[in-house]
């Protein structure tokens, strides 16, 4: 039985103004799909496709210029939407349980009962032994599982994600995605995952969405064909990983040669 839509949308377009003597920038070029309740969904595509457009038009971060996006408020009880950013975003005058707690602060709770869920976070997290050390102390990868224990603490119905392991090294990028893993085999939420990583949307989705250099659309949509849980390392031993990889591959390139393409004649 299929799942009902946590998320419509229908005809996005962003089109920003240029800049002086330049015409408009439009940056979506009509992206239409829908996101099933509990599902996790990986964006990728060249640079500057609008993949973070998109992730932002769905926080309410931007305004479209044409077309619709509708989030379900499926639990009054709960916030409808987080977003995790690349940077961890955390405050470096709070401590990490100050850092975790915050939204909880927001929404209203009672002091007790956020910090025991901050500390339940935290203790999730691994970071028990940091609770009072502040972010300047943590290293990057401490850093970015202090913002995703906040966004797991707020409890969104949708969980908005824009590269949050791209700037880390190749071994805390397969920690953090295996205890991404864990998580959402736990909570179920729904996530859109943005990243750059052919690997990682493999790793992590239920399906890859790959997107057209810009304008950004939909060109093409992969189901991954592993079940769940998943291990972040064992899948890479599995030969459908790798032919996978070299499918999703074989429509991305094109589009990221246009890329480029369009890059180099823009600075010529």
């Amino acid at each position: 039985m299929s799942r009902l839509p946590k998320i419509t949308i229908d005809h996005a377009r962003v089109v920003y103004p240029g800049a002086r003597g330049a015409g408009p920038v439009e940056a979506l070029g009509g992206v239409s799909c829908n996101v099933a309740d509990g599902e996790l969904v990986c964006i990728v595509g060249p640079s500057g496709c609008g993949k973070t457009t998109l992730l932002r038009v769905l926080a309410d971060l931007e305004q479209l210029t044409d077309g619709r996006v509708v989030i379900t408020d499926s639990d009054p009880a709960r916030p409808v939407k987080a977003m995790v950013f690349q940077g961890a975003g955390i405050f470096p005058w709070m401590t990490v349980e100050q850092n975790v707690a915050y939204g909880l602060r927001l929404r209203g709770m009672p002091p007790a009962e956020r910090i025991e869920i901050a500390r339940r976070w935290i203790g999730e997290m691994g970071l028990d032994r940091f609770a009072n050390a502040y972010p300047a102390q943590l290293s990057g990868g401490m850093q970015q599982r202090v913002g995703l224990a906040r966004a797991f603490a707020y409890n969104p119905q949708v969980l908005l994600m824009d590269e949050p392991f791209g700037a880390l090294d190749a071994q805390t990028r397969l920690i953090l995605q295996q205890t991404l893993l864990r998580q959402w085999d736990r909570e179920a939420k729904t996530v859109v995952f943005v990243t750059h990583s052919i690997e990682e949307a493999l790793t992590l989705g239920d399906r890859v969405l790959v997107m057209s250099a810009r304008p950004g659309r939909l060109i093409h949509e992969f189901r991954a064909p592993f079940a769940r849980p998943r291990d972040a390392i064992a899948l890479r031993s599995d030969p459908r990983f790798s032919a996978m990889f070299a499918e999703i591959w074989s429509v991305l390139r094109d589009e990221v040669e246009r890329a480029r393409a369009a890059e180099l004649g823009a600075t010529a």
